[in-house]
């Protein structure tokens, strides 16, 4: 391999060059040539000594802004409170909740016996448990019906295989057992010493099968209950609210599976609640007698269903809250003597409580143009109190209890940004772009007051348009550090969400896939036109798919941006989709189609960012990666860089920074993940001529 780098960016302008090594693909009669599919072995030295270079060099041009680097990292760590609490929530005779310590990156997880004046239980410490490792993560944990043995989920490495621990909380004592290579998802029996967990396939990660694990047992000899042999489909354990039942999720993108046990036998057999068909999605909990079903069964939009434990056959269903065209049914809280339904209506999350013999109802009302509202930690059925968190592009998370008689709203706690930061000197709006078909695209986006339409403003476009998953207009803090300096910042609600429901998302995806691009190209420009950016200083981020959106967006229309940021990008769309063995692939043929599909195979290849760059120009653009990236694999952005590098016609900078430590979601710490932020925001305000301000 030929790599010309130095620790100094002027003795290579145009940044390392990896070796082209053709390499023949052949599909349908098509052949491509991919000249930087070796990079795809991680143990390979070359590849190393390729990624190695690329941090060499993006670490040389950013030596000019490297002071506004720590400037900005000063400025976003200090709006964090450093000592810090989460709002305690209840679970059967206890108090949980973590807090931070100052200085330290990570969390303690506590609790309390009955009230928060009773003394400190501090059950594990993350910064303990961290120690000697570059990435921690304690991803789940888990409190036995007993109350006193923890089960706690633990990844040193970033790729999202866990081992599961055990401590009996009253001795502080650790057992000797541990459960490697799992998923860290499980869930524990009412008998206080089962514990039901799942494992991935080593090779494609995607969880598919749950085993039952006794205290005190080898867990190399536990029992494996369920294997789903259906490559598209991933299963995990969890229990119903009532706690009554533990359940067998079978998920996959158009379709789903339960099968459930009585909590108290844990040794049991599971039993099927509704079999799986194709296009029927389905979630369930249970409650007094009842199983409570939020389906898509002859509702696109879902409605609410419930039936008799004893009897589960979908025609034995009986509904409850009918499906409404213009209302996406997102999800529902049981109580005793309330229900919840989670609603979203013309983009905009709805908290909608039913009571009473006579089915009286009302709604929460959230005040601002744009926000983000959820459900929050209701682990208790009977109490009059909903637990929610609102928040919106001006206004911290705040959580709240909500009394549901007497809708006395119990303020908890807000998220407390230190520093001048004031709700008031900042305003947040919501517009409605025109797509090219003729579709009104939401757009929510937030600035410092005295902005004026004048057409001057550098402004940031975030999107991601993938899954259904709605991106919600939420507080940011180190966002301030943007719209301090003069940026609008906005969030596109693009087709491939899920924002304005089901049709949104299935008009987003497959070979409708395009409308995701052309409807953030749309935002942009429509911003544009109504003065909210300055036309030169337009700027695009997102990751994962969100960075195929990068990528796309950037081979159809470059002119329209001077910069992007495309973090972990999923850009070699057919290579990947070709390839079983790759995580994610096999649950994903639903998402983006199976290329082994001729008309699948063409459309992909007619968007695929890696397949279509092209010698032109194009956007000053950063790209970050997580070598141990379980999602996206590290080589796809790799690869993009390295053939953007020979293509691309113009005196434009590319970064390519990939964290040699972490994964997908990029550096663990409470603190230091924030480096990385530091570095875009750096790279942006360079870009815009406001390094100095």
């Amino acid at each position: 391999m030929t790599i010309r780098s130095s620790r100094a960016a002027s003795l290579f302008p145009d940044g390392p060059r990896a070796k082209a090594v053709p390499h023949r693909l052949e599909q349908h009669g098509h052949v491509r040539i991919d000249d930087y599919y070796w990079l795809n072995d991680r143990s390979n030295p070359e590849v190393l000594a390729y990624l190695q270079a690329e941090n060499d060099y993006a670490r040389a041009l950013r030596q000019h802004t490297g002071q506004l680097e720590h400037t900005l990292f000063d400025e976003i760590k200090g709006r964090i409170k450093q000592t810090d609490l989460s709002v305690p929530f209840k679970q059967e005779d206890y108090l949980y909740y973590i807090r931070y310590e100052e200085g330290k990156e990570y969390a303690l997880y506590c609790r309390k016996k009955g009230s928060l004046t009773s003394p400190e239980e501090i059950m594990v410490d993350g910064n303990e448990l961290a120690q000697g490792h570059e990435y921690f993560s304690l991803g789940n944990w888990m409190i036995s019906s007993g109350q006193d043995i923890l089960a706690y989920a633990i990844d040193t490495q970033g790729r999202r295989i866990y081992s599961i621990a055990f401590k009996h909380l009253a001795t502080g004592e650790t057992w000797q057992e541990t459960i490697p290579s799992v998923t860290g998802n499980m869930e524990w029996g009412n008998d206080n010493r089962t514990l039901f967990y799942a494992r991935q396939d080593p090779e494609t990660l995607r969880s598919f099968q749950i085993y039952r694990h006794v205290l005190g047992a080898d867990p190399a000899h536990d029992e494996l209950i369920y294997e789903e042999t259906d490559e598209t489909f991933s299963a995990f354990v969890t229990k119903s609210k009532s706690k009554r039942f533990l359940m067998i999720g079978l998920h996959q993108t158009v379709s789903s599976e339960y099968w459930y046990l009585d909590a108290d036998t844990p040794g049991g057999i599971f039993h099927l609640l509704s079999p799986r068909e194709r296009w029927h999605e389905y979630d369930v909990d249970h409650m007094g007698d009842h199983f409570f079903i939020r389906t898509n069964d002859h509702a696109k939009n879902f409605r609410l269903m419930k039936t008799a434990v004893n009897a589960t056959q979908k025609a034995q269903w009986q509904e409850v809250i009918p499906h409404r065209d213009e209302v996406f049914f997102e999800g529902f809280e049981l109580f005793r003597e309330y229900l919840v339904l989670e609603e979203r209506k013309q983009g905009l999350i709805h908290l909608r409580i039913l009571y009473g013999s006579e089915g009286q109802e009302h709604e929460l009302d959230f005040g601002e143009p744009t926000y983000f509202a959820t459900l929050g930690d209701n682990f208790e059925i009977d109490t009059p109190y909903l637990r929610y968190g609102y928040t919106s592009m001006t206004t911290p998370m705040t959580i709240y209890d909500y009394h549901m008689d007497t809708r006395e709203k119990v303020f908890l706690k807000q998220e407390e940004v230190l520093g001048e930061f004031q709700i008031s000197h900042y305003q947040t709006e919501r517009l409605f772009a025109p797509a090219a078909d003729g579709t009104l695209i939401p757009i929510s986006l937030v600035y410092k007051k005295g902005f004026s339409k004048n057409g001057t403003h550098p402004l940031l476009l975030y999107g991601y348009g993938s899954y259904g998953a709605s991106i919600d207009a939420s507080f940011g803090s180190s966002r301030l550090s943007l719209l301090d300096r003069g940026f609008v910042y906005v969030l596109a609600h693009i087709r491939g969400g899920e924002e304005l429901g089901r049709q949104w998302y299935e008009n987003g995806k497959l070979l409708q896939k395009k409308n995701t691009f052309t409807d953030f190209i749309a935002c942009a420009e429509f911003l544009i036109q109504q003065g909210y950016a300055d036309p030169c200083r337009v700027y695009a981020m997102g990751g994962s798919a969100g960075g195929l959106l990068m990528g796309a967006v950037m081979n159809m229309r470059p002119d329209v941006f001077h910069g992007m940021v495309a973090q972990v990008p999923f850009v070699d769309v057919v290579t990947t989709m070709l390839d079983p063995n790759i995580p994610l692939t096999t649950g994903e043929y639903d998402e983006w189609g199976d290329p082994i599909q001729q008309d699948y195979y063409d459309y992909m290849l007619s968007y695929s960012p890696y397949d279509n760059v092209e010698a032109k120009s194009y956007p000053h653009l950063l790209v970050t990666a997580g070598l141990h990236d379980s999602q996206v694999q590290y080589w796809e952005p790799a690869k993009w860089v390295a053939k953007l590098r020979a293509f691309k016609t113009d005196p434009h900078r590319l970064l390519f920074k990939t964290n040699m430590e972490a994964g997908h979601s990029g550096a663990s710490g409470r603190f230091k993940r924030y480096e990385e932020t530091a570095m875009i925001y750096a790279f942006l305000l360079d870009l815009a001529g406001l390094a100095n301000s």
